[in-house]
C-alpha cells in the first residue's frame, strides 16, 4: 500500500486531464538509466503463532522504535511512528501489522536480492529480540481476522470504512494478505504499453507459480492462494483486470480515464492548526467530478492524483513507474526471484513480445475466468488450451532468454531457477504448506519454524 502522506509535496493544481496524462508521460526514461525494485511485505507473529500487537513492550512500533534507532528516519502520526526511512529505502506497516519493505530501485535482480536479504537479516536481528517472527507466507495462517490489530493510521481508518459495502473480503485483504511486487521503468508510452499489456496477460500464471496462501485460521482453506481470492471479493471498481489494457491502441489516456471514475477514498489536506494532514472522506466522488467541480473550496492537485493513484489496486498497476502486484509473498528464494522473472519479461523487447504471444488469443472473458480459478485450482487451471504449469514454465524460458539480453542480465539468471523448479514440478509454496500442516499436526509453533524467513548463510 502506501506510507504516510508528506505534507510537505507541492500542491501543484491539475489544469485539465492532459496534465494527467502528462504525469506518465514526463516519467519516461531511458532503457540505459531503467531500475528494478521489489517491495515485500512479511506476517508477524510469536514463536506460538500467535498475533503480533502495534503497540506495547514488545509489539511493532519498538520494533519500528529500534530500527531508528539504529540508523532509519521516523515518520509518526497523532503520536504513532509508523513508518522508516533511510536513503530510498522505506518500511512500513500494513493495516494488520504486516511489514512491507520497499527497497532502493536497482540496475539489476541480484542487486535487489542482496537489498532484500539485508532488511530480512536486519528484521531476524531486531524483531527476534522481541519475540517476533517473520513469516514468508503470502496470507497470516493462524488468527481470525477479530485477532488481528487494526494500525492506527489515518488513511487506513477511512479505507477501513469505505471497503465493506463494496465485498466482504475488504478488510481480509487489509489485515490477513501479504505479497511481494516488483516495479519497473518505462522509456514512453508504446513501451509502457506494451509492458502492462503483457503484464496483465500473464499476471495470472504467475499468481499460480507464487501461490503461497493455503492454511488461514490454523487450517487448510481449500485454496492455493487465499490472498488472491480475497481480491475478487473485495471492490470491483479499483480491483482486477483492466479490459481496456488488451486494445490496440491502448496509451496512458485509456488509463486516466478509467482512474478518473473510480470513487475516492478521501480528500487529504493539511490541518490549519498544524503540520499534520487530515483525511476527509469523499463520500463516493470521483476524481473526474473533484477535478471538474472541486470539493467545497478545494481544487484538485497533482497530489491528490498521486494519493488516488496509490488507493487504485488492479493487478498491474500504474505510477510513475509499472507495479507488477499478482504474487504471494513467499520463501525467500521465490521473493528474490520475482524481480528477475519482470525484468526478463518485461525489459527485453523480444522476451515481452513472445510472453504476450503466449496468451494474445484469450478473450477477455478467459483471462476473468482464469482469475477466478487459479486462486483454488493454482498451476492446475488451464488456460489457452494449455495448463497453467506448462504457461508458467514457458515464462521462466522466456524470462531466462530475455535476462540473456539485458545489461547485467546474466547475473540474475540463477534468480530464476527456483521459479523453474517449482513450474516443472507443478508445486507452488502453498503445496509445501500443506504438506507442512499435516507433517506437524497444524501445530502452530512447529509451522512458525518452517516458515520463517531465514537469510541463508
Amino acid at each position: 500500500m502506501s506510507g504516510p502522506v508528506s505534507s510537505e509535496d507541492q500542491p501543484v493544481p491539475v489544469g485539465s486531464v492532459e496534465d494527467l496524462v502528462d504525469y506518465f508521460e514526463a516519467a519516461g526514461k531511458p532503457a540505459t538509466a531503467w531500475r528494478v525494485g521489489v517491495e515485500q511485505e512479511k506476517i508477524a507473529v510469536r514463536d506460538n503463532g500467535g498475533p503480533v500487537a502495534f503497540d506495547g513492550p514488545a509489539g511493532i512500533e519498538e520494533l519500528l522504535r529500534r530500527l531508528e534507532a539504529g540508523g532509519y528516519q521516523g515518520i509518526r502520526e497523532d503520536g504513532h511512528l509508523l513508518a522508516l526511512e533511510r536513503q530510498e529505502e522505506k518500511i512500513t506497516v500494513e493495516p494488520g501489522g504486516q511489514v512491507e519493505h520497499a527497497g532502493t530501485a536497482l540496475v539489476n535482480a541480484l542487486e535487489c536480492r542482496a537489498n532484500l536479504l539485508h532488511h530480512v537479516r536486519e528484521m531476524e536481528d531486531v524483531g527476534g529480540a522481541l519475540g517476533i517472527r517473520f513469516l514468508g507466507v503470502g496470507l497470516e495462517p493462524f488468527s481470525g481476522i477479530d485477532s488481528l490489530p487494526w494500525l492506527p493510521k489515518r488513511r487506513y481508518r477511512m479505507m477501513r470504512d469505505f471497503l465493506p459495502p463494496r465485498g466482504r473480503l475488504g478488510h481480509h485483504m487489509m489485515k490477513r494478505t501479504a505479497t511481494v511486487q516488483a516495479n519497473l521503468d518505462y522509456d514512453d508510452q508504446p513501451t509502457a504499453a506494451e509492458k502492462l499489456r503483457t503484464a496483465f496477460g500473464v499476471t495470472s500464471i504467475v499468481t499460480a507459480l507464487f501461490a503461497a496462501s493455503s492454511i488461514s485460521e490454523g487450517r487448510p482453506n481449500g485454496y492455493r492462494s487465499f490472498r488472491a481470492a480475497t481480491w475478487l471479493d473485495t471492490d470491483e471498481d479499483r480491483c482486477g483486470l483492466l479490459p481496456f489494457v488488451f486494445r490496440d491502441d491502448f496509451g496512458f489516456r485509456h488509463y486516466v480515464e478509467w482512474a478518473l471514475d473510480v470513487p475516492m477514498f478521501f480528500v487529504v489536506r493539511s490541518d490549519v492548526h498544524g503540520p499534520a494532514d487530515v483525511y476527509h472522506p469523499a463520500g463516493g466522488m470521483t476524481f473526474r467530478r473533484f477535478l471538474r467541480d472541486g470539493w467545497g473550496a478545494e481544487r484538485a492537485t497533482m497530489r491528490d492524483w498521486t494519493i488516488h493513484l496509490s488507493t487504485l489496486f488492479p493487478e498491474v498497476r500504474l505510477k510513475q513507474y509499472i507495479e507488477v502486484r499478482g504474487a504471494d509473498a513467499g520463501p525467500l528464494p521465490m521473493a528474490t526471484g520475482l524481480a528477475a522473472l519482470w525484468r526478463g519479461l518485461l525489459d527485453d523487447r523480444e522476451a515481452r513480445r513472445a510472453a504476450w504471444n503466449l496468451v494474445r488469443d484469450a478473450s477477455m472473458d478467459e483471462r476473468e475466468v482464469l482469475r477466478r480459478a487459479v486462486p483454488k485450482e493454482g498451476m492446475g487451471a488451464r488456460f489457452v488450451g494449455r495448463s497453467v504449469r506448462e504457461l508458467a514454465l514457458e515464462l521462466c524460458r522466456i524470462a531466462g532468454d530475455g535476462l540473456s539480453r539485458l545489461p547485467g542480465g546474466p547475473n540474475d539468471l540463477p534468480l530464476l531457477e527456483p521459479l523453474e523448479e517449482r513450474a516443472t514440478s507443478g508445486r507452488a509454496p502453498a503445496d509445501d504448506m500443506l504438506d507442512d500442516f499435516y507433517a506437524c499436526d497444524g501445530d502452530p509453533t512447529r509451522l512458525v519454524a518452517r516458515w520463517q524467513l531465514r537469510v541463508p548463510g
